[in-house]
């Protein structure tokens, strides 16, 4: 089967390092569901906007690397036979009830990439 990532837009990742159950909950009954169905291969959720560090040519600077109402705040992978089953998947995710959106991308390659020279 295919597999797709399924990346999560919003104002900013309710999984801040002090975040309560009450604060994923949406998120945390979401992946639940998608485990449950053996869809969803991988999941991360990122921490807020203001603990990301942003790298450019000769530069590093605080916050998200692109200014913007809403940053990804985490991803998954799910597998489906085809990308139709993969949209009505991520069409599931509470992300879209909430203000924010999902983007889904088919994966080009899987696995674990060896290190070189390990």
């Amino acid at each position: 089967m295919a597999q797709y990532a399924v990346l999560v837009y919003a104002d900013d990742s309710a999984h801040a390092p002090d975040a309560t159950a009450a604060d994923t909950a949406s998120c945390d009954q979401h992946a639940d569901e998608l485990a449950a169905a053996d869809s969803m291969l991988t999941a991360y959720a990122l921490t807020p906007r203001e603990m990301a560090t942003s790298l450019r040519a000769g530069s590093v600077t605080k916050g998200p690397f692109i200014d913007s109402q809403q940053v990804v705040a985490g991803f998954y992978v799910i597998e489906a036979p085809d990308l139709d089953a993969a949209l009505a998947i991520a069409g599931t995710n509470p992300v879209l009830r909430e203000g924010g959106g999902v983007g889904v991308r088919p994966v080009h390659s899987g696995g674990v990439v060896e290190r070189v020279g390990a």
